[in-house]
């Protein structure tokens, strides 16, 4: 048995794996759709964005901006500028010993010959040391094409030309400078290229670094270069690149991490980028076979820290890779195909851990945390044993009732460990909620082992610092061949119910357990029928008022005369309807037959008062009070005739739904009475707590109050407690003469039981009235 077991789970195993591998298969196929397409480019941006803002680098400090600034404007006034005021700058930063002048300044108009010859010869005692800038623009005024622009002829002999085109995507941010440009026919670097001294191809671009730090790049105003207010001492050996970033010349444009920066900044960025080197721009391959391993770590982790962790630590490894990657190795990944891998197996592994958690749920009791009926089912389909042994609590109810919510969980726990000594160490079941079961392997020492457990259920159970004694009802059924797991456990707990309703220890499910079954099952699907029919008959029992010495009240009760079995004990059909939900219409006919008796009673001259049982499974149900107190409104009864009694144990089970309900009647106008007291374990505080009229004595305190002392000193104080608190007291089970004269004596103030009246039907309750029952008590 064991060899198979382990087989099973091995193979459990197996299966498990291969739907971590189908999902992991189904991720890398999200990652690449997303690779080969523009799915997520904005997150991939916005990823991007962060990685520069966590990379935040000042500049390299070799490159300085010389800047066309509003104070420079001002200080000339007049533009365009004279261009002998950029051969004066010129002829300052070459005597300063700058390494490389850059221009990002269009000069492709004609000035005054003056003014262009004056920046001409600047540029020719410069060396060819300066770089000055030609561009593409489009045509406008509605025609294709672009217009290629450059220096003047004259400005061309002296210096470099370089290309400071930069187009924005089309979301209008700068995110990427070329390497080279074509204009006028001819390859041509780009600004940046040419002052990092990079080589490319035309049509090559890069993405521009952002993380450098634009405020980090020195910048100095062209008045002063111009007027030679600088120290030049910062400037020797360095580039200089001269732009304008005044708003009023417009030259700005929108970047990612920095908002709108002027066009000379963006070309000093794009230059510093390419000073490390051209970033190399990979695939998505790479981070997505790194995406892989973290998936499969998402998928294969057992334990819910292990998932948080890993799912919560693979965007963050990624993301960190790629970060180092660019700030150590100058490669670019793209990560949003990676991403969605990850973000596939995550949203994988939670569906999974999603649907083992409801399986658990629904495979464990949310109160005790044992494996449930679901459970058991699971574990008779996967493997054989000789049988399913039941375990039912007797006096559940009452037992709940008394330890509470709590207490209750705490006694089930217990019993569970006293069923593991005898059980061969297998798993304990709960498949009711007062019902545990586990499984049999040997059935021949199954005898014995029960015989062990009632030994050790001799001993009260502790439970919550109370001595508890639990009996157990023991019901066994086989796992014969082609019977099904669920009714292989309905057996057990069949047979369990069997041993606990004959009193016996333990029962072996039979066929005849089943032929029961089938009865009852039939008697439940006749209940409604045989109302209609006029089979269901109350009768009522007279109450004897020991004060007026006459009978003033009855109880009323229900019989069932089948019209093929018989006569049919209350006892048989009426936990039928509570389990099967039909107590309520059952119930409801009952109060509408007493009231109508009561009502006719009463246009003969008979006045009394009827008492009707309303079960514990209707004290909590909004539907049943607002039926029953639709009926009496309706009735035309007085609400004071009617008495509704609830056993003890039944205000136990739920006391404020039974409060609610009670005062409910009570407003109505209706008698509450506490029937059965003494039986259920109760505390005082229930006496105070709901609205009662009356108390009624158990029998088995009443029947021999007059002989056993016991019985009679709690049959006296309870009336004298009752009488205190404004109740009225009735003694049920009263048989003898001598028992009757004790509870006279006691000041009880009704009696009911044999030795009044049998319960009888409405005709022959008339006949006793008008006889009397004074002669006779």
């Amino acid at each position: 048995m064991s060899l198979s077991r382990g087989a099973m789970m091995r193979t459990i195993e197996r299966v498990k794996d291969h739907w971590r591998l189908a999902v992991l298969g189904l991720c890398c196929v999200a990652g690449m759709l997303a690779g080969v397409s523009d799915v997520g480019v904005g997150l991939e941006r916005a990823l991007r964005a962060t990685a520069w803002q966590i990379r935040n680098q000042p500049a390299s400090g070799r490159l300085h901006i010389i800047e066309i600034d509003a104070r420079s404007i001002t200080a000339i006034n007049r533009w365009p500028w004279p261009r002998s005021n950029y051969a004066s700058a010129i002829d300052q930063l070459r005597r300063a010993g700058v390494a490389l002048i850059a221009f990002d300044v269009d000069f492709s108009a004609l000035s005054t010959p003056a003014e262009d010859a004056a920046f001409a010869a600047a540029l020719d005692r410069a060396g060819g040391e300066v770089v000055l800038p030609t561009f593409r623009q489009p045509l406008g005024g509605g025609r294709a094409g672009w217009s290629d622009s450059l220096p003047i002829p004259s400005l061309r002999q002296h210096s470099t030309l370089a290309a400071v085109s930069i187009l924005p995507d089309r979301d209008g941010y700068v995110r990427r400078a070329p390497i080279g440009v074509i204009t006028n026919g001819l390859p041509r670097p780009s600004l940046s290229a040419s002052i990092a001294g990079a080589n490319g191809s035309a049509g090559d671009d890069f993405p521009i670094d952002f993380s450098i730090d634009p405020g980090s790049i020195p910048r100095h105003s062209f008045i002063d270069i111009r007027d030679g207010r600088f120290d030049a001492a910062a400037l020797a050996g360095k580039q200089v690149v001269i732009g304008a970033t005044a708003v009023e010349l417009g030259d700005r444009y929108a970047v990612p991490n920095h908002g709108v920066i002027p066009g000379v900044v963006i070309q000093a960025l794009a230059a510093e980028t390419l000073a490390t080197g051209k970033p190399r721009e990979a695939g998505w391959q790479l981070p997505l076979l790194l995406a892989v391993l973290l998936g499969w770590a998402i998928l294969s982790a057992e334990s819910r820290s292990r998932f948080v962790l890993a799912a919560g630590a693979s965007p963050m490894i990624l993301f960190g890779a790629a970060i180092v990657s660019n700030a150590a190795l100058n490669i670019v990944f793209p990560l949003i195909p990676a991403m969605c891998v990850i973000a596939a197996a995550t949203i994988g592994a939670t569906v999974i851990r999603l649907l083992r958690a409801a399986k658990r749920r629904r495979a464990h009791d949310p109160e005790t945390g044992l494996p449930n009926r679901f459970a058991l089912r699971e574990a008779l389909r996967s493997y054989a044993g000789a049988g399913v042994v039941a375990a039912r609590l007797s006096e559940f109810d009452k037992l709940a009732a008394s330890l509470g919510a709590d207490g209750t969980v705490e006694l089930i726990r217990r019993v569970r460990d006293r069923i593991a000594v005898v059980s061969d160490g297998t798993t304990i079941y709960r498949v009711e909620d007062r019902a545990l079961a586990w499984r049999c392997y040997d059935a021949a020492q199954l005898e014995a082992r029960l015989a062990t457990l009632r030994a050790l259920m001799l001993s009260p159970v502790e439970v919550v610092g109370r001595r508890v004694d639990v009996a157990l009802a023991i019901g066994f059924a086989e796992e014969a061949a082609g019977n099904p797991p669920a009714q292989v456990v309905a057996h057990a707990a069949l047979a369990a119910d069997r041993a606990l309703s004959e009193g016996r220890n333990w029962h072996a499910h039979d066929t005849a357990d089943e032929d029961a079954t089938d009865r009852d099952v039939s008697l439940l699907g006749e209940l409604d029928e045989a109302i209609g029919k006029g089979e269901i008959r109350v009768v009522y029992q007279p109450k004897l008022d020991l004060k007026k010495n006459r009978i003033v009240s009855v109880e009323a009760l229900v019989r069932w005369h089948h019209g093929t079995r018989g006569f049919l004990s209350p006892d048989l059909f009426i936990p039928l309807a509570e389990r099967g939900g039909r107590i309520d219409g059952l119930t409801l006919y009952v109060v509408e037959r007493t009231i109508a008796d009561l009502l006719q009673w009463q246009r003969v001259g008979r006045p009394i008062t009827g008492a009707v049982n309303i079960s514990a499974k209707l004290l909590g149900s909004d539907s049943f009070t607002q039926a029953l107190v639709k009926l009496v409104r309706c009735s035309g009864i007085q609400p004071q005739l009617l008495t509704f009694e609830v056993t003890e144990s039944a205000a136990m089970t739920d006391p404020e739904a039974a409060a609610s309900a009670l005062h409910t009647f009570r407003a109505l106008g209706v008698s509450i009475s506490m029937d059965d007291y003494g039986t259920g374990q109760s505390t005082l505080s229930y006496l105070k707590r709901l609205p009662l009229n009356e108390l009624k004595i158990d029998r088995s305190f009443v029947q021999f109050a007059h002989q056993n002392r016991a019985d009679g000193v709690l049959v006296r104080s309870t009336i004298d407690l009752a009488h205190e608190l404004g109740l009225k007291v009735v003694a049920e089970g009263v048989e003898h003469e001598d028992c009757l004269a004790f509870l006279r004596n006691s000041g009880c103030d009704l009696v009911q039981g044999y030795l009044i009246s049998r319960p009888v039907p409405a005709a022959e309750l008339s006949s006793l009235l008008d006889k009397g029952v004074s002669q006779a008590a």
